[in-house]
């Protein structure tokens, strides 16, 4: 297969393992230009990509734009706090506005679940979903479950195990679609306010003790607590939490077995995971950020390729 399913990338819901598998395969290659000492290829130079986001983010704007930059993109920035959206301006109308332009893509984060859905529908571009609210992150969860595979070999089979804030999480949705498509066990680990009542309806075990899941799992992806998108109190306290559900070099070391530890960042360092365990040999974060803009220029370059075709 050498094209896509979709001509936007609005969730892993509609992406197929074939799809994934390609997405793969090209960022493969393009990790493999990104380590030359020439980090740019002219592959997407006569495309005109818009960033549009709508709530605040640095490191996937910052990975989408690098990855842009390295395939010869032209890009448009443009974030809402500082324009015409604060002043009551809809959503399409922004978009449109943007789009005569001459835009080919919009890569757009949004706080209303579906948003890239919607937009997709009434807009003339290829649109990334870059989260859309508490519903989808297409490409975190795409570059996690890369990061795995080259950490494990393959994802068939594998265990792993999602900890902290899922009700709140984009991250978390997008990577069960994501890891039950390419044939892993998933399961879920965090205070039960934190854990969505229809979770166990798409396939996952839920647990609500972390020695528990880290005895079981292959892999543990640890989720930031998200504490701008709670509006009540869903445990006592941080530190509470973090007696709890916080990984530290303690629990590695109990394991007779190495895990490998994930986190789609910003890491609070002392809540969710230890600084020992996040700087550790078994945590691949950092692979996670190279990986993602690998993944993110597969995703652009693919997608490019759709219009073309």
């Amino acid at each position: 297969m050498t094209r896509l399913s979709s001509n936007h990338l609005l969730g892993l819901k509609n992406l197929t393992p074939e799809d994934i598998s390609l997405i793969f395969e090209t960022a493969d290659n393009f990790k493999a230009i990104l380590n030359r000492p020439i980090k740019k290829v002219p592959s997407l130079r006569d495309i005109t990509i818009a960033n549009v986001f709508f709530e605040n983010s640095t490191r996937t704007k910052i990975s989408f734009e690098l990855a842009e930059k390295r395939l010869s993109a032209d890009i448009v920035n443009f974030s809402s706090s500082n324009s015409s959206v604060s002043k009551g301006e809809t959503l399409i109308d922004t978009v449109n506005n943007i789009l005569s332009m001459k835009v080919d893509m919009v890569v757009m984060r949004h706080p209303a679940p579906g948003a890239a859905q919607f937009l997709a529908q009434h807009v003339d571009a290829q649109i990334i979903n870059a989260g859309d609210g508490t519903h989808e992150h297409p490409t975190q969860a795409l570059l996690d479950a890369y990061s795995i595979r080259e950490s494990r070999g393959s994802l068939k089979g594998k265990k792993v195990v999602i900890v902290g804030d899922i009700l709140h999480s984009r991250v978390a949705l997008s990577n069960i679609y994501c890891l039950q498509k390419l044939g892993a066990e998933v399961a879920v680990c965090g205070p039960p306010t934190l854990i969505p009542k229809y979770i166990e309806a798409l396939g996952v075990s839920v647990t609500h003790n972390l020695e528990e899941a880290i005895e079981w799992c292959d892999v543990a992806n640890m989720l930031r607590i998200q504490m701008e998108r709670q509006d009540t109190k869903y445990f006592p306290s941080l530190r509470e939490y973090t007696m709890q559900y916080g990984l530290t070099m303690e629990h590695l070391n109990s394991l007779k077995k190495e895990i490998t530890v994930m986190h789609p960042g910003p890491i609070n360092r002392g809540v969710e995971i230890s600084s020992e365990v996040a700087d550790s040999d078994q945590s691949i974060i950092l692979n996670q950020v190279e990986n993602g803009v690998a993944i993110r220029m597969a995703v652009l370059y693919l997608l490019a390729a759709q219009k073309e075709g």
